[in-house]
């Protein structure tokens, strides 16, 4: 669990973020939506310590996040940014190893257990089959991927990825989230993810969490959001609901989709 207390960030003199309390399990797929500027990223460094509030305190299984060290931090907490580091040069394989770091032994020696670890990662993901590829050389989805494993590879219990779809064409979009959808539902992994899409929110979320002017307006499972009421007034348009045509498979829950009105 996640837990924000009177936190604050403050940007040229306005408070780009508060919240007065918050809390956020670990255990669910949560999407956090809202428009630019609503403190969506600003919040996202926060919970993965990669940033401090001007004012308040953000714990992490109660404690505060600040006091963990780099390792420790990295071991809880694995960060996607939505700026990726520089990969030049590194193939798969070298990219997914990076995730090891946290965990290596004495005097940073390798162990077989690292190995596996990247071995496994690598598959979860399915971009074993370009290990010694370069990884700039890959699509923008299988490059997705591979960051994805890398993370995975870091082997911390909750994943945090800011905007990971932003840059993907809509295949990828879905084929990166089905993947996400499959570390939250099988592997037990607590996800957090930034959408810009309200249907891939609508679609994989089990929680969601809106921003709006810096504060939180809604903070609950995604069924709950799908209000036309509540959507409309967070995008500032008109937004009607639908169920989904055709689900994924014959055995799918029907799931909304949402048409904007104008």
């Amino acid at each position: 669990m996640f837990t924000l207390n009177n936190v604050q960030v403050v940007r040229g003199g306005r408070a780009i973020l508060s919240v007065d309390h918050l809390s956020i399990p670990t255990n669910e797929l949560t999407v956090v939506l809202g428009h630019n500027g609503s403190g969506k990223s600003t919040l996202v460094n926060l919970l993965s310590g990669q940033n401090r509030p001007d004012t308040g305190e953000v714990l992490f299984r109660s404690q505060p996040l600040h006091r963990l060290n780099a390792k420790a931090r990295a071991r809880a907490i694995a960060f996607l940014p939505q700026k990726l580091p520089a990969s030049l040069g590194l193939t798969v394989r070298e990219l997914v190893r990076l995730g090891r770091f946290p965990w290596r032994g004495t005097l940073g020696r390798w162990r077989n257990k690292d190995e596996k670890m990247i071995q496994q990662a690598m598959e979860k993901t399915d971009v074993a089959n370009y290990a010694n590829t370069f990884a700039d050389e890959l699509s923008g989805g299988e490059r997705q991927r591979a960051w994805v494993a890398m993370l995975l590879a870091q082997q911390s219990p909750v994943l945090i990825l800011d905007e990971p779809t932003s840059a993907l064409d809509i295949h990828y979009q879905y084929q990166l989230m089905d993947l996400l959808s499959e570390l939250h539902k099988n592997h037990g992994k607590g996800v957090l993810v930034i959408l810009h899409d309200l249907n891939l929110a609508l679609r994989y979320a089990t929680r969601i969490l809106a921003l709006k002017q810096g504060k939180v307006m809604f903070n609950g499972s995604a069924d709950d959001l799908a209000d036309e009421r509540l959507l409309t007034k967070l995008y500032h348009t008109p937004i009607r609901l639908i169920d989904h045509p055709q689900p994924a498979t014959p055995s799918s829950e029907t799931h909304k989709v949402a048409i904007v009105c104008r």
